[in-house]
């Protein structure tokens, strides 16, 4: 369920695979909304190393709640977030005591893949050692270039920055630094000739 196929693109848009099950010292999973989906799915495939595993689970505002079925695959620590705003503190804490031979896996949205992702970075993980499944919402994180405001759950394309009040463009360029697209405005030489919105990938 929740599985997009995201069509070809630039380089720097992020490619999403499937988790798999890897060798190691301690697991740190992190899912929000649908990606607990994700981490169900990896705990089927190795229920053994749950006991070494640290979850984070950041649940969806709206939608199902899949908290009971993850905490029922028995992680030595089990953590449920708010928000990844609230639950940051904990997955930096989590990197910063790990030791080495720790697996990380980051399922959900992209704007938490990003997120979680750019702080594994951080701490000194290579994007290669990081595995990421997308489930669930296609909706992006998008940065204004103009006033550098990011704008959470963006589906559509144009959109008004919530900053600023431009009218941006949502391309396919994404940063890793600030683990957002790029929204650029599409009315600077004509102002107030806007396309009419369409989803992002209609």
């Amino acid at each position: 369920m929740s599985r997009f196929q995201f069509p070809p693109s630039i380089r720097s848009r992020p490619v999403y695979g499937t988790l798999e099950p890897r060798r190691g010292t301690a697991h740190l999973m992190v899912a929000d909304a649908e990606g607990a989906e994700a981490l169900l799915d990896l705990a089927r495939a190795a229920p053994e190393m749950m006991a070494k595993a640290h979850v984070l689970y950041i649940p969806a505002a709206e939608g199902n709640d899949l908290a009971d079925r993850l905490r029922a695959t028995g992680p030595a620590q089990f953590y449920v977030g708010p928000s990844y705003a609230a639950s940051v503190s904990r997955l930096r804490k989590a990197l910063a005591d790990a030791h080495m031979g720790l697996q990380i896996y980051l399922a959900g949205t992209e704007g938490l893949i990003g997120q979680a992702m750019q702080e594994a970075m951080s701490a000194g993980y290579p994007a290669s050692a990081i595995q990421t499944e997308h489930r669930g919402s296609v909706a992006r994180r998008v940065q204004c270039v103009h006033c550098k405001g990011v704008t959470e759950n963006v589906s559509v394309t144009p959109f008004v920055c919530s900053h600023c009040g431009l009218n941006l463009f949502v391309r396919d360029h994404y940063s890793r630094r600030i683990a957002a697209f790029q929204g650029v405005c599409v009315d600077a030489e004509d102002p107030g000739d806007v396309p009419a919105q369409e989803g992002l990938y209609q």
